[in-house]
Formats: C-alpha cells, sequence, structure tokens
C-alpha cells in the first residue's frame, strides 16, 4: 500500500513574508530489512545534524526566522504558530513541520501544552 507523510511547511516568499503550505512526502512500498516484512518509506533526505528541543509551557518565541532548513517532530506538548501572513496552525504530537523561512520576517511560536519534545533535524 503506497502513501504518503503529511508535512505542515513553512516557508518566506520573495518579499520575506511567512505562509504555510500543505505537502505529502510520498511513502512506498519495499524490502527495507530482509528478512522483516516489507514497510513503507520515503525517500531519504541528507541532513546535516539532529538534535531535540525541550520548551516549557508558556514559553514564547517572537518574531524569528529558522536558524536553519529543518524538519521538525512533535514527540510531546503542544505549540502554537503564526506565520506573518496572519495564519495560526497549531502542532502535537505526531506532527511534523519543515521549516524554511530562513529569511524574512519568520513566525512566531507559543507552547500552549507543556513542556514540549521535539525532534529538530537540520537539512
Amino acid at each position: 500500500m503506497d502513501s504518503g507523510v503529511r508535512i505542515v511547511r513553512l516557508y518566506a516568499d520573495a518579499a520575506g513574508e511567512s505562509h504555510f503550505e500543505d505537502t505529502v512526502v510520498p511513502l512506498r512500498t519495499v524490502d527495507f530489512a530482509p528478512p522483516a516484512p516489507p514497510v513503507e518509506l520515503s525517500e531519504f533526505t541528507a541532513t546535516s545534524q539532529t538534535g531535540f528541543l525541550r520548551a516549557p509551557a508558556g514559553w514564547f518565541g517572537d518574531w524569528h526566522p529558522a536558524p536553519a532548513r529543518q524538519y521538525m517532530s512533535m514527540l510531546a506538548g503542544t505549540v502554537e504558530v503564526e506565520v506573518s501572513d496572519g495564519e495560526v496552525r497549531r502542532a502535537g504530537p505526531g506532527d511534523v513541520m519543515l521549516l524554511e523561512d530562513t529569511h524574512g520576517k519568520g513566525h512566531a511560536t507559543r507552547v500552549i501544552d507543556g513542556p514540549i519534545l521535539v525532534l529538530v533535524v537540520q537539512l
């Protein structure tokens, strides 16, 4: 069964304004680790470093660009993220965001159910 993983992309346009875009990373059925049964797997992406981020309930990061192009995978807690076009979204456990707003106004982030624990994978 081929399917995909829903990713919320956060990016900056040429004017430096930030926006959300819903995207899907495709998965395909492969024999990844024989003799284990087949699994669904995406294409691999080269990464530069990986780490964990924790922030307490109530933490607020005022407008800032992402420090690097990176995936942020929510493991615990819930954040609310606002982009400069005014849209606000929440992300919780199991949600993945691709942050590409490395220039311009960036985004604002608030921990609304914390502490949060995030797996950060910089690309």
